[in-house]
């Protein structure tokens, strides 16, 4: 059936959504810095005998400099450039840990059951040890080395979490253990205020 012989609507909905296919593929290819100059949308009449009901999507006409990176960036060889830290100030509240994992998932885009530990368990000494309703700043951003950062900060500088050993019938103590047992390294800095941190290896 030729695109003549298609439904109006049809034809619109198919064009709309070739339009946003391209639009798509544009906004990847630009996070590796790549732009094709000839990346559009085509009439049915450039394919000649061939005529979907939206056209072709035209692919092409870069230089050799923009044909390279885009051929390393399909092999896996390109990478995109680090994402901004994910940076949220939120309530300590129980009810808020389950908020903070799904943030920090679909900021990783990527299975991240030790980093979504982590910040719950962090947060979660705040709440035990600080107080519940105590304002806390959590930060997770990758790093150099393949590596990903957790930050936890409130303003109980003199608070400071200490690693303590927790038996088999204890039903608290075990937060700091699990920390130091899924991450590569943690630590504490004070100041004005304290951060409690932590470093994963990315991937898991």
């Amino acid at each position: 059936m030729s695109s003549s012989n298609l439904p109006s609507a049809h034809r619109a909905n198919s064009a709309y959504d070739t339009t946003l296919c391209v639009d798509d593929l544009r906004d990847a290819l630009s996070t590796h810095g790549i732009t094709l100059p000839s990346l559009r949308v085509d009439l049915p009449s450039f394919a000649g005998t061939y005529q979907p009901p939206a056209g072709l999507v035209a692919l092409g006409n870069c230089n050799t400099a923009t044909a390279r990176k885009l051929a390393r960036a399909l092999r896996g060889e390109e990478r995109a450039p680090s994402r901004p830290p994910l940076d949220v100030e939120v309530v300590a509240v129980p009810k808020a840990l389950q908020g903070l994992r799904r943030t920090v998932r679909r900021y990783l885009d990527a299975p991240c059951a030790d980093v979504q530990l982590c910040v719950t368990e962090l947060v979660g000494n705040v709440i035990r040890h600080v107080g519940e309703g105590v304002c806390v700043r959590v930060r997770v951003a990758r790093t150099d080395g393949g590596r990903i950062r957790v930050e936890v900060t409130d303003p109980e500088a003199k608070a400071v979490p200490v690693l303590l050993p927790a038996g088999d019938e204890d039903e608290a103590g075990r937060g700091l253990a699990l920390i130091d047992a899924v991450s590569l390294r943690w630590g504490v800095e004070q100041g004005v205020e304290k951060t409690v941190w932590c470093e994963l290896a990315e991937g898991e």
